[in-house]
């Protein structure tokens, strides 16, 4: 686990030492235990290192191959390197037992088809001195970033896009589509813009190779050619997440478990005690006051009576009134509400304690964990036309969650996409007619994600066009504090399974993630495998923007002559709907998070 960063000059001039240097410099958090650089000619590439395999120097980067013909700049973790190693042990020497030096030996082997190989996350460049040609790849789902910025003359690259923008200010410019999308949908990295005009994302599962100043990138990795092999049963399943976590395990330091007191969080904390027998496992939280919003302590502590070594964050409101800057600063972009904080916390938490983190991420997006899901599978149903099934589940849905979000999610996603952006629209009058009539209609978020027929496809469309968001939130907390998360249920094994597999398996009955839960009996605690909430990583946000200092910034935030310039926002109706939420008559936290974080987000990266 590390942060690289580049530059190639198109023009055969010399890179300045010092603007590489310095980027290595401010992705440091990223890699601590080491760092290098390698300038040849018109490029130069450099590395942070945060040691999880091989400790020793072996593992340092910019690595090369044997013959040196390759040099590697390398961000994640590859999982199944002990078993790449052997099968690749008699066509290469190996000097280290690093994965980096795996990734080496099987692009020496495999050429650009060494991506179906890996099991892992990742993203790196690799330059072939005898071709000159640049390679860059991306993982499947998008775990590990990558950034990059060009045009006829240079190419910069980075896993954050801090240095980037810092290093060549003259990229300091926001994107006001992006900020449409954040502002009226809640949406953020669902293509390859980011809030940076001039800054793009490697999209996840593409490549991308720089041969005589011509990029050309290419997608490896296309979800929907691998899901001709369904799960069946709930033992298939045990068994692939059996495997990932012993795979994840892996490392030469020590390793943890995130567990926020939800079905996913739980089995793999409740694997790795019982199968793996990891009697010693240190588990972070997140907690609150009791009956607080968010407060997961009821379900956390069904943990106690096994484990002995349970750690809790405490968010509160005056601790995100003391963080809310680095926290900004550290996301590099607006995040829509305060749930990425209470993972901030919880990094923060660990960082003292353990290196690696498993994390519960994805179970929800491959089997309809979360409530939308039930709206697209009763659209499903209705176009289908079964209806004894569409009114069992409807019924049971509506016994168990008491509520009727999943009919009205259906209703909704069989609206047109113009009339879906009018209901976002109206509902969000507070923003500038002006800024919404320029932007809605370039918006493809209707299309991509709400527009789903089956409740498979709208799963795929989750992890093709709306999942990463949470993936690059959690790699940049987690960075932050040098920590490595590790997502058992990301491995492609049990995502190309699953996301094919029978509805029933999926929703049943009015519960979600149906093989998940008889494939966890006798692992996890009853009253975890049986909830029917679906809380997510949520805070008392709505209560904490009504304490005096969060008033005091929040008025002095919309108040200010710049949050008028914007050309975002009405600020007369803001202030409104903020009097009208510090008296109680409604709750728009996640509007007023959204716009403290962009305003500081400017004050930060743009205008400064």
């Amino acid at each position: 686990m590390c942060g690289i960063c580049g530059i190639i000059n198109f023009n055969k001039e010399k890179i300045d030492r010092e603007k590489i240097s310095s980027m290595v410099q401010m992705i440091k958090h990223r890699g601590p235990n080491d760092d290098g650089i390698y300038q040849f000619n018109n490029f130069a590439l450099g590395s942070t290192r945060l040691s999880i395999l091989d400790l020793s120097t072996d593992g340092h980067m910019p690595m090369f191959s044997n013959d040196k013909r390759y040099v590697i700049v390398y961000n994640g973790e590859i999982y199944n390197h002990i078993e790449l190693r052997n099968e690749l042990s008699s066509f290469y020497k190996f000097k280290s037992k690093s994965d980096t030096e795996v990734i080496l030996a099987a692009y020496q082997k495999w050429g650009k088809k060494c991506l179906e190989k890996f099991n892992g996350m990742f993203s790196f460049v690799i330059y072939d001195h005898d071709t000159k040609e640049f390679f860059a790849a991306r993982d499947r789902y998008g775990i590990k970033p990558f950034y990059y910025y060009y045009d006829s003359s240079i190419f910069i690259f980075c896993s954050e896009i801090y240095p980037i923008i810092e290093s060549f200010n003259y990229l300091k410019e926001p994107n006001n589509q992006s900020i449409y999308n954040y502002l009226i949908f809640n949406k953020t990295n669902q293509t390859s813009d980011t809030f940076f005009k001039n800054i793009k994302k490697l999209q996840h599962g593409h490549s991308l190779s720089i041969s005589n100043s011509i990029i050309k990138i290419n997608k490896w990795y296309n979800i929907y050619d691998k899901l001709d092999n369904p799960i069946k049963s709930s033992d298939e399943l045990k068994d692939l997440i059996n495997d990932s976590i012993n795979l994840r395990l892996r490392s030469d330091v020590s390793v943890g478990a995130s567990l926020s007191g939800g079905l996913d969080s739980s089995v793999i904390v409740g694997n790795i005690y019982h199968k793996f027998k990891k009697k010693d496992l240190h588990t972070f939280s997140a907690i609150y006051k009791q009956n607080q919003i968010g407060d997961e302590t009821v379900f956390i502590n069904e943990f106690k009576s096994i484990l002995s070594n349970m750690h809790y964050a405490k968010p509160t409101a005056e601790s995100l009134f003391m963080d809310y800057e680095d926290f900004i600063i550290t996301q590099n972009e607006p995040v829509p509400n305060t749930s990425a904080y209470a993972e901030y916390k919880v990094m923060e938490s660990a960082k003292d304690i353990v290196t690696v983190i498993l994390n519960g991420q994805g179970a929800d997006e491959e089997l309809a964990g979360y409530k939308y899901f039930f709206g697209y599978y009763f659209k499903e149903l209705l176009i289908k036309f079964n209806l004894p099934k569409l009114f069992q589940e409807l019924t049971k849905y509506i016994s168990i969650h008491k509520s009727t979000y999943g009919l009205k999610a259906a209703i909704y996603f069989m609206l047109s996409s113009r009339l879906q952006s009018a209901i976002y629209i109206y509902n969000k009058n507070f923003y500038n007619r002006d800024f919404v009539n320029k932007y809605k209609k370039l918006s493809t978020i209707p299309d991509t994600i709400f527009k789903s027929n089956s409740l498979q496809q709208s799963l795929i469309d989750h992890f093709e066009h709306q999942f990463e968001h949470h993936l690059i939130w959690g790699d940049r907390s987690s960075m932050k504090f040098s920590l490595e998360l590790r997502f058992p249920f990301l491995d492609h094994r049990i995502v190309e399974s699953t996301l094919p597999a029978a509805n029933e398996l999926k929703i049943n009955n009015g519960y979600t993630k149906n093989i998940l839960r008889q494939a966890s009996k006798d692992i996890i605690p009853e009253k975890i495998r049986l909830r029917s909430d679906k809380m997510g990583f949520e805070t008392p946000e709505d209560e904490w923007f009504r304490k005096p200092f969060f008033k005091d910034l929040i008025m002095d935030t919309i108040s200010s002559s710049s949050f008028s310039s914007r050309g975002f926002i009405d600020k007369k109706i803001a202030l409104k709907m903020y009097n009208d939420h510090l008296l109680g008559k409604k709750n728009i936290s996640q509007e007023i998070w959204k716009w403290i974080n962009l305003e500081i987000w400017f004050n930060k990266f743009i205008d400064n």
